[in-house]
C-alpha cells in the first residue's frame, strides 16, 4: 500500500484493496453506518462522512483528524450498509493505513506494534515465557516441538490466553476441557507468534503478513487435522485473511468444537451452575463472520446444568461491541479522553437490567475487559464475568 494523494487515489485504493472493495461508489448516504458505530457520536469523520469527504474531492481534513482511532473494527456499520459496503475491512482500515504512514498513531497502539514485531506477541513478553501458563499445571499440556507427535487438534492459544493472568485461568480450563474429552491436542508454545487481526484491521499490512508468515511456516512443520483457536480473532484471520495470502488451514473456534463434542460434554457436566447467564456475542464470532456463530454458544450454556440462559437488548447481530477489537484493546485512553465512555461499561448495564447474574464470554479480550467494567459500574456484587470454557470446565465433575 502507497501513501496516496489525493481522494480520486483514495476511492481507487480502496476498492482495489478488499473483495467488492469498488462498492465504495454506491454508497447512498443514508447514514446507517453512522448512526450504528458505537463511537460514531464522538468521530469527526465517521462511515458516512468519510465517504462524502472523497466524494468531495476532500482528503487532508480527513487524515487531519484522529477520531478513526475510536474505530474498534466491530463491523456493526457493514452488517447494516444496505449497498453492501465492506466498510470495516475496507474503507476503514484504509484510513487507518494512511494515518499509520503519516506517524499519526496513538503510543498505546504504537507500542503494541512494537512489541508484535519485535517480540511475537502484543504484550511484549518474551516468546520463551509463552507456554509458562502450563508449567505445574495438573493437566499435562504437550508443546508440538518437543512431542514431535501427530495430533489432532493443533491449538492456537494466542497472546492475552497465554500471557494475561486472567485470562490464563481460561486457557487452563480450556485444557481441562480437552483433557475431559480424551482430545489429542498440543500447543506451539515459543514459536506461536500473535495472529496478526488486530493489525490488518488496524491498517498495519506489512506487520499482519509478517506475523502470517511465520505461523503458517510453523503451522506446515506438524501433523494436525485441525487448528482450534481461543479467540475468534484469530478463527477469523486463519479462515479468511490467512487464504488470501496462500496460507490454508482447517479451523475452528473452540465454542464451535465444544458444540461438536455436546453430547460427550452433557454426559460430563454433573455440577450444577444455578445462576442467570447473558451470553455476549463477539464481533469476531458474528457479524465480523459469514457464517454467523450465535447458536452454538448459546446451546453450550444451555446444557450446563442449572443454567437459564437470558438475552440482553443488543444480541446476535445487534450486539455491542466490548471495545477490545482493531486495536482498541490498548486504546481505552485514547477512547476515553475523545467519548468520555467504554463500550463495555454499557454491556455490564445490560446484562445486569436482563437479570443477569453471569456475563459469559468467548473471547480473551472480554473477561478483562468486563471485569474492570463491572467495578467501574459498581456492580461486582451483581454479576460475574466467566468465560464459556470457565463455566464448562467448572461443570465437569471430577
Amino acid at each position: 500500500m502507497i501513501q496516496v494523494e489525493s481522494a480520486d487515489q483514495f476511492l481507487k485504493q480502496v476498492s482495489g484493496s478488499v473483495a467488492e472493495g469498488e462498492r465504495i461508489r454506491l454508497c447512498l448516504q443514508c447514514g446507517s453506518c453512522s448512526g450504528v458505530c458505537p463511537f460514531g457520536f464522538a468521530m469527526e469523520f465517521p462511515p458516512q462522512a468519510i465517504i462524502a469527504s472523497l466524494r468531495a474531492g476532500e482528503l487532508k481534513p480527513m487524515l487531519d483528524t484522529d477520531s478513526i482511532w475510536l474505530c474498534v473494527s466491530c463491523y456493526a456499520c457493514t452488517n447494516v450498509c444496505p449497498a453492501k459496503i465492506p466498510l470495516t475491512p475496507g474503507l476503514l482500515s484504509s484510513v487507518k493505513a494512511e494515518k499509520l504512514m503519516k506517524s499519526s498513531v496513538p503510543t498505546e497502539l504504537q507500542d503494541a506494534l512494537v512489541n508484535a514485531r519485535k517480540y511475537g506477541n502484543t504484550v511484549g513478553e518474551s516468546p520463551r515465557k509463552r507456554a509458562d501458563w502450563a508449567a505445574d499445571f495438573t493437566v499435562e499440556v504437550p508443546i508440538l516441538a518437543k512431542t514431535k507427535k501427530p495430533v489432532d487438534v493443533l491449538w492456537y492459544v494466542g497472546d492475552y490466553p497465554s500471557y494475561h493472568a486472567r485470562v490464563q485461568q481460561v486457557t487452563r480450563a480450556t485444557a481441562k476441557i480437552f483433557k475431559a474429552l480424551g482430545v489429542s491436542f498440543g500447543i506451539l508454545g515459543p514459536e506461536e507468534q500473535s495472529d496478526g487481526d488486530v493489525f490488518h484491521l488496524a491498517g498495519e499490512r506489512g506487520l499482519f503478513e509478517l506475523l502470517a508468515s511465520k505461523n503458517a511456516k510453523t503451522f506446515e512443520k506438524y501433523e494436525f487435522k485441525e487448528i482450534v483457536t481461543t479467540d475468534p480473532h484469530a478463527y477469523n484471520t486463519f479462515k479468511h485473511e490467512y487464504p488470501k495470502l496462500g496460507y490454508r488451514f482447517p479451523v475452528r473456534h473452540y465454542a464451535q468444537f465444544l458444540h461438536a463434542h455436546l453430547d460427550r460434554l452433557r454426559s460430563l457436566m454433573k455440577n450444577k451452575l444455578e445462576a442467570r447467564v447473558a451470553y455476549h456475542d463477539p464481533c469476531g464470532l458474528g457479524r465480523a463472520n459469514d457464517n454467523h456463530i450465535y447458536e452454538e454458544p448459546r446451546e453450550i450454556i444451555e446444557a450446563i446444568p442449572g443454567a437459564e440462559l437470558v438475552e440482553m437488548g443488543h444480541n446476535r447481530t445487534t450486539s455491542i461491541c466490548c471495545g477490545g477489537g482493531g486495536g482498541g484493546m490498548w486504546l481505552d485512553g485514547f477512547a476515553w479522553e475523545k467519548a468520555g465512555t467504554r463500550t463495555s461499561e454499557w454491556r455490564i448495564h445490560e446484562a445486569v437490567a436482563a437479570g443477569a447474574q453471569i456475563l459469559a464470554v468467548a473471547c480473551p479480550y472480554e473477561t478483562p475487559r468486563f471485569d474492570d467494567a463491572v467495578k467501574s459500574t459498581n456492580h461486582a456484587k451483581d454479576i460475574a464475568v466467566k468465560d464459556i470454557a470457565e463455566l464448562v470446565a467448572d461443570a465437569i465433575q471430577g
